[in-house]
């Protein structure tokens, strides 16, 4: 049984199919809309208390209530006749979840898990809690036909994830976003995007507002010295960036980071501009990594792959990245790439002992490098003391798209780029063998600031 099938066999909530015509379906759809429904729900109630109280009113009640179901269900379907359709992608998440009664289960009640009261009834970006999974969906067809704004929230340019922050992290949010047809739409709506965000549709919000731009005073004081550090022309239309994803993945003006002792075999460079989140000695092939401590466990992390074994034992750091940092990934050592590919996930998925996490998924860091869509490139090292390690890149919600620019057999020398990631936050992983003594720098080992790209993370000699 692989993990997802575990973790969905551990969180599926058995129970009836809820009322496609239930209240949470009709209350929650457009606001505008569904105005004239309630009326008429509201005359049809009223009927309903002046017949009540003889014999044949009961008898009429009853058929009352059948009507106005009929009444709230074939507005419903009016009202998505009438509103523009929505983007296919999303049609076709939409079409899942309503010809999947399981995945309608999940959808209907992850909404109806998360408390009504504060601060739940907003997301962590302060809007007001989206409640229905139509809803949801009439938010992402909004969200994937834009670009996103800089705000000063701790999701700054994560409006799917926010959206989701709760639900997701009920106990049918966590069966939902396991489900592998739901990945295969929630992928399918990211591919869609990409492709907007990379056309020069998406450089609006490259402009200079003090609150929403990404070149306004707040976002800049985010990114001190970005037009020194990253190569841009402030006179030029938006920096000279030609889209968001240009922006996004924008590169190092030349001698910025410089890789530390370049000739130096036996140093680890830092292969992402990043926060140091973990570092574990002894890692098992097996462990509990859905659990509170989140261990690792290399057989999930690196999906069965033949190399595995090889890393038994052996020491993982682990760094994340910020929506405003550099997010191209460099060799942390010069040597063959033996291996390198892709590995299908989850997109939000949350660890499911976190709960409610204000800055999800940051407090399920160490469980996506298990479940997440991710890269993995294993490096031959020319240092025989170091040997074979990987680099795994995980995407995080809306940054799940790794690019990798190396094949196998390709010599790389420390400080090459690999590959990049494609919008939103992320976090990678080095995974060496347990033959290595490997000594961090000290500032490995304490998260907390951004340890910068091609700086020396760790040694195999005395430091």
């Amino acid at each position: 049984m692989n993990c997802f099938a575990l973790l969905r066999a551990l969180f599926w909530s058995h129970g009836t199919k809820e009322d496609p015509m239930g209240e949470e379906i009709h209350t929650q759809t457009i606001a505008r809309s569904h105005t004239e429904s309630v009326s008429e729900a509201r005359k049809t109630e009223d009927l309903i208390e002046e017949t009540s109280a003889c014999e044949e009113g009961i008898t009429l009640k009853r058929k009352t209530k059948q009507m106005m179901a009929l009444n709230r269900m074939g507005h419903f379907f009016n009202l998505r006749r009438s509103v523009r359709p929505l983007n296919p992608t999303v049609q076709d998440l939409c079409s899942l979840i309503e010809n999947d009664t399981s995945v309608q289960q999940l959808f209907t009640r992850m909404f109806r898990e998360v408390p009504k009261y504060p601060p739940y009834s907003k997301d962590p970006r302060g809007n007001p809690q989206v409640r229905s999974y139509h809803a949801m969906l009439q938010h992402l067809d909004n969200i994937v036909a834009k670009a996103p704004e800089f705000d000063s929230t701790i999701l700054t340019g994560f409006p799917i994830n926010a959206m989701l922050a709760w639900p997701m992290a009920t106990p049918s949010g966590v069966a939902a976003f396991l489900n592998e047809k739901v990945n295969v739409h929630i992928r399918n709506i990211l591919n869609s995007w990409a492709v907007f965000l990379s056309s020069p549709r998406s450089t609006y919000v490259l402009n200079d507002d003090p609150e929403r731009g990404w070149f306004g005073s707040k976002a800049l004081s985010l990114m001190p010295n970005f037009v020194n550090d990253y190569i841009c022309d402030p006179v030029l239309p938006h920096y000279g960036f030609t889209s968001w994803d240009d922006f996004f993945t924008r590169k190092f003006r030349k001698g910025v980071r410089p890789v530390e002792r370049p000739n130096d075999a036996s140093i680890i460079a830092n292969a992402c501009e990043s926060t140091p989140y973990r570092l574990a000695y002894g890692v098992k092939m097996h462990d509990h990594f859905w659990m509170k401590d989140q261990s690792y466990s290399l057989e999930d992390m690196l999906a069965g792959d033949p190399l595995t074994s090889k890393f038994f034992g052996g020491t993982v750091f682990q760094a994340y990245l910020a929506c405003i940092n550099y997010h191209r990934w460099h060799s942390p050592v010069s040597g063959t790439i033996k291996k390198a590919y892709r590995q299908a996930g989850a997109y939000y998925a949350q660890c499911p002992s976190v709960g409610f996490d204000r800055s999800t998924p940051n407090g399920s860091q160490a469980y996506l490098t298990h479940v997440a869509a991710r890269a993995m490139i294993f490096i031959e090292a020319d240092n025989p003391e170091i040997g074979l390690m990987c680099f795994m890149a995980v995407g995080i919600a809306e940054c799940s798209s790794c690019e990798i620019t190396v094949c196998k057999g390709q010599r790389v020398k420390k400080g090459d780029e690999l590959g990049m990631f494609h919008y939103g936050g992320s976090t990678y992983c080095l995974i060496f063998r347990p033959e290595i003594e490997l000594r961090f720098m000290d500032k490995a080992q304490k998260p907390g600031s951004v340890f910068r790209v091609n700086s020396a993370l760790a040694s195999v000699d005395d430091l």
